[in-house]
């Protein structure tokens, strides 16, 4: 065994040595404010375009991300991006903090990772005001309806993906496998994102995707954990499985049945409170018991935090909770949109590099079963009333920061080969930047006309 001694012991790099502390901190906080300013300036002026283009804010703020990373002007860099930010902006941070240019370089690594935790509180503040907006009667009258949507979305896009790339591509099982996984997902909070901006989140196609989106989640998370075991070679035993779905079942159960009995107490809390902020204060709370019971059990906090929403939907103070979250999402959620934007790399799909083209082919056909896969859903259900089964089908389309999540497992694992991983990232970036575009024309009338009124489909 080695000795304590050696076992605590490091030798930082010699350029770190010869840092001071507090240049080190001055240039962590001139990177840190460096960042932010690119990040919300880039968002905000594209923001402004898309508005006045009737576009949702969202294409923006993407492509704000886009611009300003990987594939742009490598000003912020998500973690995972193995490369180096803007010379430009090493030598400006550098020079104003004394610091040389290659610790700066270092120093970033730490503060990248820093603002990629710090953008999910914007993802589950953002579920948390759809939670809290959810119109539960409606939710449980679209639960059957909802049911059968995730369902259908999870089967034809697994199904086509998987055997449309072992018959057509030739490509081995595992990696098919892990590709079609990758599919089934949905992003609830770009759904839940763009159906607020275009004031349908509490229509009945609103509730009907919210509450698919959940549910593809939970069945997303399952599928998850059998392609995983598959790519490390781990056995597929049947209990882990099942103990996994009945987790997740009884997860949603409670949450719909504390969202009718939990209300009164945290009101009578509130009520007893006098110190400013008690309302956030104390919705945030619930927020993260939310997100931590929802991780403990094994789930995605996703849907803890969706869940803490649901709850606090029946208080009395929901309309309080409502408008003080709002203000925290317009800042966390752009940072969480921009930097999944800057994750994106276009490289791969510059058709005059041959090596390119294979992975552009697979691409074409998993976008094309990606859309087709999920717009079906909206016709998945049987149902007397108007609905625009077409929205509801866009509304499931969209993979976001989900099938990242399934693309860097796929990478680290080292399952997919370089042609598959960039069909599916092409996948994930189509079906993202595709959806709030092919909503906004389907669903006329968002500038307050009434949405029952402007339902294009019926059943």
């Amino acid at each position: 065994m080695m000795p304590m001694s050696q076992t605590l012991s490091w030798t930082p790099p010699l350029p770190l040595l010869m840092v001071s502390a507090h240049d080190m901190e001055s240039a962590e906080t001139l990177l840190g404010a460096a960042e932010f300013v690119v990040i919300f300036l880039a968002a905000r002026l594209l923001a402004e375009v898309l508005v006045r283009l009737n576009l949702p804010t969202l294409i923006g703020e993407l492509v704000a991300g886009v611009i300003i990373g990987a594939s742009g002007l490598h000003l912020v860099l998500p973690p995972e991006i193995q490369t180096h930010i803007s010379a430009n902006l090493l030598h400006v941070v550098s020079g104003l903090s004394s610091v040389p240019q290659g610790v700066v370089d270092e120093i970033y690594a730490e503060t990248s990772v820093k603002l990629a935790s710090l953008s999910q509180i914007g993802l589950y503040a953002l579920l948390f005001l759809t939670g809290l907006e959810s119109d539960l009667k409606q939710l449980i009258k679209v639960g059957g309806r909802a049911l059968s949507v995730a369902t259908v979305g999870v089967i034809l896009p697994f199904a086509g993906g998987t055997l449309g790339l072992i018959y057509l591509f030739g490509v081995d099982t595992i990696p098919a496998i892990f590709a079609g996984a990758a599919m089934t997902a949905t992003s609830i909070g770009i759904t839940a994102k763009v159906f607020g901006e275009l004031k349908y989140l509490k229509t009945s196609e609103g509730q009907t995707v919210i509450g698919a989106a959940v549910l593809d989640d939970i069945l997303g998370i399952v599928i998850l954990a059998v392609v995983a075991k598959l790519a490390t070679g781990g056995s597929l035993a049947a209990g882990p499985i099942v103990k996994l779905l009945v987790a997740a079942v009884a997860f949603v159960a409670l949450s719909l049945f504390l969202s009718r009995t939990a209300a009164p107490w945290f009101d009578r809390l509130v009520d007893t409170l006098e110190a400013p902020g008690e309302k956030i204060v104390c919705g945030f709370i619930v927020l993260a018991l939310g997100c931590f019971t929802a991780t403990a059990i094994g789930l995605e906090a996703v849907l803890g935090a969706f869940a803490a929403g649901l709850v606090l939907s029946n208080s009395k103070h929901v309309h309080e909770l409502t408008t003080l979250t709002e203000p925290l999402v317009a800042l966390f959620a752009t940072l969480f949109f921009v930097m999944i934007g800057t994750g994106f790399d276009f490289s791969v799909i510059n058709p005059l590099n041959p090596d390119n083209r294979g992975g552009l082919a697979m691409a074409g056909f998993l976008l094309v079963v990606a859309i087709l896969g999920k717009v079906a859903t909206g016709w998945a259900y049987w149902g007397k009333e108007k609905t625009n089964r077409l929205a509801v089908g866009l509304g499931m389309m969209p993979r976001g920061e989900v099938g990242l999540v399934f693309l860097a497992l796929g990478s680290s694992t080292h399952v997919l080969g370089g042609n598959l991983e960039a069909a599916i990232l092409l996948m994930v970036i189509g079906t993202t930047f595709l959806a709030p575009l092919l909503l906004r024309l389907v669903l006329p009338g968002t500038g307050g006309d009434d949405p029952e009124l402007v339902s294009a489909a019926s059943s």
